[in-house]
């Protein structure tokens, strides 16, 4: 009997089903975990993702780390130090992505509940790996595995900036904040093998058109009414 109501306790029906999962919804809520610390959930179409809201969002210390691109940037430091060159293998470049996966469930996450100092700290996390990973590796095709998501960490990173700014009615700010960030997409593609895809970035047009919309509700000065 008790063998049975131990395998009943392992079922996660009774908390998806008080949390439905709903299409184009992305659902986000805080919980007091039972070490006493916030969590983060995540509703996704199979389940629930928990994440710690600081540190690496599994909770886990790789090489007693606090994430995986910590240890592999001191290990590079330790070799720079040593007039030696630190080379990623591409098992080790997979496992830096996988773990950068990690990091976007959360900043995705964040952005839901107006945690925008969150998403900053995080999608500027992933563009150091990015950067760590291009130049730790001489094979363009592994790079590119992870650039080819910058535009659109830089569109979120770009975001969060500039929400915090309006957040404080500082509007001018915010669109400094806007067009910085759409002038860094357009960048990465002109200097990027594939220089034609910024007219078609999805995250360009994003950011033009909330420039567009914060420019339109920017309050006048006395000398523009003038």
């Amino acid at each position: 009997m008790f063998d049975h109501l131990f395998k009943m306790s392992l079922d996660l029906n009774t908390i998806l089903k008080d949390w439905p999962h709903e299409n184009r919804t992305i659902k986000v809520r805080k919980i007091l975990g039972l070490d006493g610390r916030q969590k983060l959930q995540l509703r996704i179409d199979l389940g629930v993702l928990q994440m710690e809201l600081t540190g690496r969002p599994d909770g886990l210390r790789p090489h007693g780390c606090e994430s995986l691109l910590t240890y592999h940037q001191l290990r590079a430091t330790r070799a720079k130090a040593r007039n030696e060159d630190y080379s990623l293998t591409p098992e080790q470049c997979a496992e830096l992505q996988q773990e950068g996966i990690q990091y976007y469930h959360r900043y995705l996450s964040l952005f839901q509940i107006d945690d925008f100092h969150g998403v900053v700290r995080d999608t500027q996390r992933n563009l150091e790996l990015f950067d760590f990973v291009d130049a730790h590796t001489e094979r363009d095709e592994l790079s590119w595995t992870l650039q080819q998501f910058r535009p659109y960490v830089l569109m979120m990173n770009t975001r969060a900036k500039a929400s915090i700014f309006l957040g404080q009615g500082k509007f001018p700010e915010a669109i400094v904040e806007i067009r910085r960030g759409r002038d860094a997409i357009a960048e990465f593609f002109q200097k990027s093998n594939f220089p034609e895809l910024a007219a078609k970035s999805s995250e360009i047009h994003f950011l033009e058109e909330w420039l567009n919309e914060v420019s339109a509700k920017r309050p006048r000065s006395k000398l523009e009414i003038m």
